[in-house]
């Protein structure tokens, strides 16, 4: 609580008038986070891009949000001191990307982008498990981006036809990393 006191330039005591304890403090930040990103998310979806560049829009954001976290991941910072709120936030945010996967699979597919024939819950699952994985063992979020995005061109390949492997390369060519 002293480092947050120091760099929010407030006394320890204000903190604890809003917040009993510090694992309260984390939990309401993250829960905070998570709807931000969410609603970061919906924003970029309504932007009607098709599903390879929707993609890549949502890993911009993410590593815009992060850019000052290039030392740790947050993600690992939180499993590491706070295991049952890592497991809290991992469980809504599966949920919350199984949705969000599948729709977007489902627009590529719509869009000609991705293989009618694929199996999309599994294709949901073997994303996620890649994504969270990557933030769960990775201690440095600057790693942990560019594993992030060599995982987006690997599940994009895997799932794209033709014309998504030529929207996917399109999308790689604008990466600034």
């Amino acid at each position: 609580m002293d480092d947050i006191a120091g760099e929010m330039c407030i006394s320890k005591k204000t903190i604890y008038k809003y917040f009993c304890n510090k694992e309260v403090l984390i939990e309401e930040s993250t829960s905070t986070v998570h709807k931000q990103v969410h609603e970061v998310i919906d924003t970029i979806v309504a932007r009607g891009y098709n599903a390879i560049h929707e993609n890549f829009e949502i890993r911009e954001m993410f590593r815009d949000m992060f850019k000052n976290a290039t030392d740790t991941s947050p993600l690992y910072q939180l499993k590491k001191h706070y295991p049952e709120i890592y497991q809290n936030v991992m469980t809504h945010e599966i949920d919350q990307c199984n949705h969000y996967f599948r729709d977007n699979i489902l627009k590529g597919i719509s869009e000609g982008l991705y293989r009618p024939d694929l199996n999309i819950d599994l294709y949901v699952k073997f994303y996620y498990t890649l994504i969270f994985h990557i933030n769960a063992t990775t201690d440095s979020e600057r790693e942990a981006q560019r594993i992030e995005l060599e995982a987006l061109e690997y599940h994009t390949r895997a799932m794209a036809t033709e014309k998504g492997i030529l929207e996917l390369e399109k999308q790689l060519k604008k990466i600034i990393i």
